[in-house]
């Protein structure tokens, strides 16, 4: 009696990639390119994307699924950040696109806190390794700067200091690990549409980012003190958010009622970030929101968190 032997299956790469919270993020004025030049303070926590890149056949080009919370709100064509991260990848070094790439969902979608950019991130890292191109991380970040402003900050992780479009990085020293809490709202808030409130709030008379001193917060995170860097979180676009969405003043109190160190909405939002005393204390916050009707979805983890990397 003969037996078949199973096919091997095809090689295949996985790379989680961290979202983030922007511990402050300072606007200057619109430039006349069109964009904002903003100094971020960016903190890597660990809710991560994971993407597969999975080998297929010469002439498949790139197909892309999504699963996990929220999946069903992510594009899964080539307007998707990981499917041009692919794309992009295979341009600059002279291969074909053929892959096919599987994204696992574990970040807010449309909340300000980078998932699709960390999708980004970790599709040119599986990329690079299952397609075993060995293009230098250096170089991998300035296609990830093609990509958004936020993805050379998730190829990154931990913290930085964002200036720019918050794409040119300068790591950040910290000790000791942080504790948060998130809420989600499942409809998002478009980043242009914040941005141009910004302009319409201060009307000219936005600081540049540059000049803004955010030493205090600085110090915090290089003595990891909880206490001190909940006092310095800070966000020229809350306000600008939540003149487009006022529901999210009444998570803010909700988490400073319930003892939250600080509390700010994420980067253009429409999350809300409340950092905690501890792991106990994230929980109750996030129990807070969710006894309250004020987050569609809450989330609790750690920071800072590691870059994109392959995991086994």
């Amino acid at each position: 009696m003969s037996r078949r032997l199973a096919a091997a299956p095809a090689p295949s790469v996985r790379v989680r990639a961290p979202g983030k919270v922007n511990l402050s993020l300072r606007v200057g004025p619109l430039d006349d390119d069109g964009y904002h030049p903003v100094v971020s303070v960016f903190q890597a926590v660990a809710l991560y994307e994971e993407v597969a890149a999975t080998q297929v056949a010469p002439g498949s080009g790139i197909s892309l699924t999504v699963s996990g919370p929220q999946a069903d709100r992510v594009p899964t064509d080539a307007t998707n950040l990981a499917w041009r991260a692919a794309e992009l990848l295979a341009r600059h070094v002279g291969v074909d696109p053929d892959v096919a790439l599987h994204v696992t969902k574990g970040v807010p979608v449309a909340g300000g806190m980078a998932g699709g950019s960390a999708d980004a991130a970790a599709a040119l890292v599986a990329c690079d390794a299952l397609w075993d191109l060995g293009v230098p991380r250096a170089e991998l970040a300035t296609l990830a700067a093609e990509l958004g402003a936020d993805v050379p900050f998730c190829l990154l992780g931990h913290t930085a200091v964002g200036t720019g479009r918050g794409d040119l990085l300068t790591p950040a020293m910290t000790r000791g690990e942080f504790h948060w809490a998130f809420a989600a709202s499942d409809e998002g808030l478009s980043t242009p549409k914040v941005y141009g409130a910004f302009d319409d709030l201060t009307a000219g008379r936005a600081q540049p980012a540059a000049l803004v001193d955010d030493n205090p917060l600085m110090q915090a995170l290089r003595a990891g003190d909880a206490v001190a860097l909940g006092a310095a979180l800070h966000n020229d676009l809350q306000e600008p958010a939540l003149s487009l969405r006022p529901a999210l003043r009444r998570t803010l109190d909700l988490a400073q009622e319930a003892g939250a160190l600080g509390s700010l909405v994420s980067g253009s939002g429409p999350t809300v970030a409340a950092l905690a005393r501890s792991r106990q204390h994230a929980l109750a916050i996030a129990a807070t929101w969710t006894a309250e009707g004020a987050a569609d979805s809450v989330w609790t983890t750690t920071a800072p968190a590691h870059g994109a990397r392959v995991v086994s």
